[in-house]
């Protein structure tokens, strides 16, 4: 007992020892007297390497970023459209700058600027880190630090070039005055509408020269540095605008705080909204529209304003310049040569958009966005505040196709099924009431779902709507890229079959070009490709990308829009040889007409609007001294003129359809049938007119009685063909005698 005793303390001294000894080790090299030495020696190694650093970095003359170089623009074939090269500044002393306009600019980048060292060595820490990591784009740069970038460095984000900006604005700060700092900041800062400097800034967006702000005014242009884009209020969205407020709210509060300014006149300032974007001049023509359209679809890639701005890119643009010099042709002789914008107001209200696609490529061939960029600001041809009218309802078809639809007695949608086409005949099945008028109140008893594309009769597709579901219609829509404007008008009731969202010329021209694709999803696209000297590429998105809805719905819908031009209110742009589909848009108090339509190659999408000064949506009602407009007449005709001219003896002529249509017989012609006939007056034009409304006003929205009238009786004429036996009432046949007060969306 005693020896294993004896045994079991000698095996414990041992473990002691060697845990001793283990300890000392480790002792040897981490004892708090040598771990202090290490930070000091790592600290004296950091010290020096910065002090070579900052010995070996000198201070550069101004980069050429500062200067700007000139942007290319080329069409799809190399040639060049334009430069963009006159950078839109004037620099002015900072004594022209009121104090507290100064002010506003610390304020909102670095409360600290007259006492810093220049840098923030936290924030130029966290921007090593992150950029190293690939993290993106770091704030926490000093003003001296900014202006530093602006001026004498580049944009790019590098571990190198950050610890350049450190030194460059450690030397700065030593070597120059705050008020030479900050006036270089406010003279070489970005500020959006193509304006560099607070004094092309002050007249952009307030109109008068930077010595007159007033120190809201300053405010808000030193909010914009963080995002002139999104920020600038006459553009932005909801959010956009609750942003910069809040941003702007945030300075005046940081005034405050450095006494800068008193708490009662900062109680009594209010937000000033700036002006309306003015053209920018040097982009007169199609060339300012296109140039814009392009650069918002560089920034969407994640390349920055400010890197578009500096300039040196080559954009080559996949617009054809015989196709765009085509469609500028068309729009002069079909439209605005016929216009006398002096003797008639209304010539004058009238504004034309109009976008042509490749539906192979997604690519945007030609664009027409209006008089001009220097006389009307915004672009017709991707403005989404009119309603599209009658040129949704093809998208309702192609949604009963691809949900394998029925009617109220379950009877498949297809090309053949019967409906009931009574004017002002309430909708059956629908949670909200709707009653819609025909087009000048027609009614045509039993008619087949061709003819009521053909004809385009509203009480068909409000039905048809209700039966596929509102919200898959929706869906489809948005599938097929109906995407412009959902967020802000695309409610989920039964007027939505008269298409009383608001769309844009682009964003209907790439939904159909989705149908001539197969169902191939196309976004329509204007850049090509672009390049900045031999590194930087901007990463583009493919413009035809997943398949929206199944190849069967998309052809079946086209097969039913060849309908349209062949026997339709679409005749007009019938043309020998050449197979076309499409389909014509009015909407409610002739406020927009349209055609939108394809052949196998190009689709092309054609708004007209009625603008007044202000923005005011108008009738366009007497264009050109003559009648109401409808689809089928000017923007049908420009259609016509232009695709016509893009024919050559290359061109496909028929349709690669894979459809599974049935052949049941269609409902005979009823004697109240008519075509919606074009109107014979001269064609109208567009002129200048101011900023348009954001989306469609309730004026815009089509009226009815709140009771609709009582159907009236269906012919009592029958499809004779014994394979067919419709109800005794036709889908959506049963007057519930209600309505919600929505009238046409025209034809």
């Amino acid at each position: 007992m005693g020896r294993a005793d004896d045994r079991r303390a000698r095996q414990k001294g041992a473990r002691r020892a060697k845990k001793a000894a283990k300890q000392g080790g480790i002792r040897r090299f981490f004892t708090w007297k040598m771990v202090l030495g290490y930070f000091v020696a790592l600290g004296a190694l950091g010290v020096g390497a910065f002090a070579i650093l900052y010995f070996m970095v000198k201070v550069p003359p101004a980069n050429a970023a500062a200067k700007a170089e000139a942007n290319i623009y080329k069409y799809s074939d190399g040639s060049i459209m334009a430069k963009e090269g006159s950078v839109n500044r004037e620099s002015v002393p900072l004594s022209k700058v009121p104090k507290k306009v100064q002010h506003t600019f610390v304020a909102a980048e670095n409360k600290d600027f007259y006492t810093d060292s220049g840098v923030s060595f936290s924030g130029t820490a966290r921007g090593l880190i992150n950029t190293a990591l690939g993290r993106g784009k770091q704030g926490g740069s000093t003003i001296t630090q900014q202006f530093v970038k602006n001026y004498y460095l580049s944009q790019e984000q590098t571990v190198s070039r950050k610890l350049k900006e450190l030194v460059i604005s450690l030397k700065v700060d030593q070597d120059q005055s705050k008020d030479y700092i900050l006036q270089g900041y406010i003279n070489t800062s970005y500020y959006g509408r193509g304006a560099y400097g607070i004094q092309a800034a002050a007249r952009a967006y307030y109109n008068k020269d930077a010595e007159k702000l007033t120190v809201q005014q300053g405010a808000y242009l030193a909010a914009l540095l963080q995002a002139p884009s999104q920020y600038d209020y006459s553009t932005a969205g909801p959010n956009g605008k609750k942003l910069v407020v809040a941003r702007w709210n945030y300075i005046l509060n940081n005034m405050v705080e450095k006494d800068w300014l008193s708490q009662s006149e900062r109680d009594g300032l209010k937000f000033e909204k700036p002006i309306a974007p003015r053209p920018i001049p040097g982009l007169e023509g199609q060339t300012g529209y296109v140039i814009e359209a392009a650069k918002k679809e560089l920034y969407k890639t994640g390349i920055s304003e400010n890197e578009v701005e500096a300039g040196g890119w080559t954009i080559t643009l996949n617009l054809d310049k015989k196709k765009q010099k085509a469609l500028e042709k068309a729009v002069r002789t079909e439209l605005t040569d016929k216009l006398d914008p002096k003797k008639r107001q209304v010539d004058k209200d009238a504004q034309v958009g109009a976008v042509s696609v490749d539906p192979k490529t997604g690519g945007i061939v030609a664009m027409y966005g209006g008089a001009g960029a220097t006389e009307h600001y915004f672009n017709n041809a991707t403005r989404s505040d009119y309603q599209p009218a009658s040129t949704f309802k093809p998208l309702i078809l192609a949604s009963a196709y691809e949900n394998g639809s029925t009617t109220q007695n379950g009877t498949p949608i297809t090309a053949s099924t019967l409906y009931d086409g009574t004017s002002k005949r309430a909708v059956k099945g629908s949670v909200t009431a709707f009653a819609p008028p025909n087009e000048d109140d027609k009614s045509y008893g039993p008619i087949n779902v061709q003819k009521a594309m053909n004809k385009s009769v509203n009480s068909v597709f409000a039905q048809m709507a209700v039966d596929v579901g509102l919200d898959k219609v929706k869906s489809t829509a948005m599938d097929l890229g109906m995407n412009g404007d959902v967020k802000n008008g695309f409610d989920v009731r039964p007027a939505m079959s008269l298409g009383v969202m608001g769309a844009s010329p682009k964003e209907m021209a790439g939904v159909y070009a989705t149908l001539d694709n197969h169902g191939k999803k196309v976004t329509p696209a204007f850049v090509k490709s672009a390049q900045k000297g031999e590194d930087q590429q901007a990463d583009l998105p493919d413009p035809t990308n997943g398949q929206a809805i199944s190849r069967g719905a998309a052809d079946s819908v086209t097969q039913v829009l060849t309908g349209v031009v062949d026997d339709g209110t679409g005749q007009a742009v019938r043309t020998k040889g050449q197979e076309m589909a499409g389909k014509t848009g009015t909407s409610d108090d002739n406020k927009s007409a349209w055609f939108t339509g394809y052949t196998p190659d190009l689709v092309t999408s054609v708004g007209m609007f009625g603008e007044a000064k202000g923005g005011k949506q108008v009738t366009l009602k007497g264009l050109a001294g003559g009648g109401r407009v409808n689809g089928g007449d000017y923007p049908a005709k420009i259609w016509s003129s232009f695709m016509g001219s893009t024919l050559d003896d290359d061109s496909t002529t028929k349709f690669d359809l894979d459809t599974e249509l049935d052949n049941l017989p269609q409902a005979p012609p009823s004697t109240s049938e008519s075509e919606e006939a074009p109107t014979t007056s001269a064609p109208p034009t567009e002129s200048e007119s101011p900023t348009p409304t954001k989306s469609a006003t309730p004026e815009d929205t089509p009226t009815a009685p709140t009771t609709p009238a009582t159907p009236s009786t269906p012919p009592s004429t029958t499809p004779t063909s014994p394979t067919l036996s419709p109800p005794a009432t036709l889908p959506g046949g049963e007057d519930d005698g209600s309505g919600d007060g929505d009238g046409p969306g025209g034809g």
